[in-house]
């Protein structure tokens, strides 16, 4: 795989970069409808293909913030096109890594001295490379390690990203510009938080501690001595990420057996601590060769307020479709109606937002469920895409949630598509253990 020399940093060849990759789509869509004045009846498959790789160039190129935003786009199945979802997937853990020189540099800022003499073996060539770092393997004292290592200026180039990315989001994927600058703020604080590896070191060490109870997971050890602001040491864990594991494929036994220990995981985060692991994509799991689940990157943590899961979990009780006044507070306390709304639009987002609540609460209506179930993720993608072509979502002006559901919404959305991969049956009374009553 390519490596790359350097990281464009300054504003200027960011955005010098952004705007060569918006003419680049500009040139793919004049090809394209070029060759539809001839065959009226070419697909657009080959437009997206061009475009996804394009994209993906230069944004693994750029790393940081934009390269994030794309990753967090592959999950969802119902926003994007299969080419996209194909290669924006590559930024969870096979992204264009950085070349050993840019390693060795930033260990001497931050260390004074290169890896080589900290370590007894330290790997030249990254592990895995994401989109805000890449992981080295190295050895100490008879212990294997994983040494995750930042890319140069990232941090400080994440609000820039976002506002350079905008234009191809919006036009691109049909985003609601209210919404998206409502929620990007959001986006924004935990990309940065990311970006702070002795706050993730700090939060790896609690929530690992405080989990470390649910069976068939496993936590790495982490080494504040050999940890800096952008440099984070932990136990190298054997096996393989989720996501290439699966392609080998998965006994249901397996499948419902690690499915069942990550909805604990999860809810026990929720529901316990107040603050939960919000980055679900498989390129954070690694699959062992004793089939347990080994949990690797807790750099996005969303802490939850209580006035929040107060008012959002109340989503999940059995009769908030049927108490109309119980329904309209829960909706208009998450803003997905306002008291000012007139009363065709009250009467459109109460009825979507009625819909999309009961689709991603229908899990916990069931002593046990069945994420294999392809007709339930069928009806859930299906809704997901007639959400994009809503002219009434498109051009509402007013947010339609509230910021802090961002990442939980995020969470839930990854952990269903995940057990389903799995092709996990899950018991869903054990989470019952912890949620509200």
């Amino acid at each position: 795989m390519k490596e790359f020399e350097r990281i464009p940093v300054s504003k200027v060849e960011r955005a010098t970069k952004f705007i060569t990759t918006g003419a680049k789509i500009g040139t793919n869509y004049i090809k394209h409808y070029s060759k539809k004045l001839i065959d009226p009846t070419m697909s657009r498959d080959k437009l997206h293909e061009d475009n996804a790789a394009d994209i993906y160039n230069s944004l693994s190129e750029l790393k940081g913030g934009a390269l994030k935003v794309a990753q967090m786009l592959s999950l969802d199945k119902s926003l994007l096109p299969t080419a996209y979802q194909q290669k924006f997937a590559m930024a969870q853990y096979s992204a264009p890594p950085l070349s050993y020189p840019l390693v060795v540099k930033t260990f001497k800022q931050h260390f004074g001295k290169g890896p080589e003499e900290i370590f007894e073996m330290f790997s030249h060539k990254a592990s895995n490379a994401a989109s805000m770092g890449q992981v080295h393997r190295a050895t100490l004292d008879g212990r294997n390690l994983a040494i995750k290592i930042q890319y140069p200026g990232v941090g400080d180039s994440i609000k820039s990203d976002l506002a350079m990315v905008k234009p191809i989001a919006l036009s691109m994927f049909n985003l609601n510009p209210v919404e998206y600058d409502e929620f990007i703020y959001e986006v924004e604080q935990r990309m940065l938080e990311e970006t702070d590896y002795r706050l993730e070191l700090q939060r790896s060490m609690e929530l690992s501690a405080q989990c470390k109870h649910i069976q068939h997971l496993i936590f790495p050890q982490y080494y504040p001595a050999l940890s800096g602001p952008r440099i984070l040491a932990m136990d190298w864990i054997e096996g393989m990420p989720l996501g290439e594991r699966l392609r080998y494929g998965i006994t249901p036994e397996v499948g419902t057996r690690l499915g069942q220990a990550m909805w604990e995981f999860y809810h026990f985060q929720m529901h316990r601590l107040k603050a939960v692991h919000a980055d679900p994509h498989p390129g954070n799991f690694i699959i062992t060769p004793q089939d347990t689940l080994g949990i690797i990157d807790f750099g996005c943590v969303k802490v939850i307020p209580e006035s929040f899961y107060d008012v959002y979990f109340q989503l999940l009780e059995g009769d908030i479709l049927t108490d109309v006044n119980k329904r309209d507070t829960v909706f208009e306390q998450l803003r997905f109606i306002y008291a000012d709304d007139s009363a065709k639009d009250r009467k459109f987002f109460t009825g979507i937002f009625s819909q999309l609540v009961e689709l991603l609460a229908r899990p916990f209506r069931s002593d046990k469920f069945d994420f294999s179930d392809e007709a339930y993720f069928q009806e859930l993608f299906a809704f997901g895409e007639r959400l994009t072509t809503m002219k009434e979502l498109r051009e509402s002006k007013k947010a339609r949630g509230v910021r802090d559901a961002v990442y939980i919404n995020r969470t839930y959305f990854g952990l269903y598509n995940i057990l389903h991969d799995l092709r996990a049956t899950i018991d869903m009374r054990t989470a019952a253990t912890v949620t509200r009553s």
